[in-house]
């Protein structure tokens, strides 16, 4: 097992990648901490994980209060006695909305979940993890971090600054052997997709259009991507990058394809 006796703590975790990637990494033997800000959801996953004869205790937190960041972390040391791996996973999106038409409590939500809640995740996460020897950091950032998309300007503004507080950290924190990075993923089946008031075939067409694998991933394949940049025993020489799982969106336009 890669996370054998390694302790994770991972936001956002009660749906979505955030659950898909809390069961990979009990699957491979770490103990993970569940926090969400649904409670519901969250003792889901953690329940599911004891099922399948893992271990795993849950937190319910709001990432965007410096508080309850620091209090996960806290549970996480209480529960484990230490800390390895945390994933800054939480997020939200908003309907898509002409920049000059959003409000600004609207920009503020996204900005206070996204990326502050990131920021703070490491805040608090950090003089632990250097407690531990080092450890890994995976944020979640997206595709739209990296390519722009007509009217979701708080949302790529937010996923950008994921990219760049990763590569600003990495850097920061290579001395005591953290190793941070980010992963950028397309369309994923989530619960973030149904949220938005439109039926997956619609969204379908306004995302898939150009994209060479025509489907959404599903949250176990972006796992797998968390797993690979969260393990010492794969990417331990690979901090600072922004890992894409895009469906092959960034290599061209699909103009002339043939399905």
């Amino acid at each position: 097992m890669r996370l054998e006796n390694k302790v994770a703590l991972i936001t956002g975790a009660g749906s979505g990648i955030g659950r898909a990637t809390a069961e990979l990494f009990a699957k491979e033997g770490a103990k993970v901490i569940v926090a969400d800000y649904n409670a519901e959801s969250g003792q889901l996953t953690v329940r599911s994980i004891k099922d399948n004869g893992g271990q795993a205790g849950f937190v319910q937190a709001d990432v965007s209060k410096a508080s309850e960041a620091e209090r996960m972390v806290k549970a996480t040391i209480d529960s484990y006695g230490r800390l390895d791996m945390l994933h800054n996973n939480a997020g939200i999106f908003v309907t898509p909305t002409p920049a000059h038409e959003l409000t600004e409590d609207v920009w503020d939500r996204v900005f206070d979940i996204n990326i502050k809640g990131v920021w703070l995740g490491c805040k608090y996460a950090v003089p632990e993890l250097i407690k531990a020897g080092g450890g890994a950091i995976v944020n979640t950032a997206s595709m739209a971090g990296l390519r722009a998309r007509p009217y979701t300007s708080a949302y790529c503004a937010a996923k950008g600054a994921v990219v760049m507080l990763t590569k600003t950290l990495a850097i920061e924190l290579a001395p005591y052997n953290i190793r941070v990075n980010c992963i950028c993923p397309g369309a994923v089946n989530t619960p973030l997709i149904h949220q938005l008031g439109i039926t997956q075939e619609q969204a379908a067409g306004q995302v898939l259009a150009d994209q060479p694998i025509a489907r959404y991933a599903r949250p176990e394949e972006i796992a797998q991507a968390v797993l690979y940049l969260a393990s010492d025993a794969e990417s331990s020489y690979v901090t600072g990058h922004a890992l894409r799982i895009d469906g092959g969106q960034w290599a061209g336009v699909t103009t002339g394809l043939r399905r």
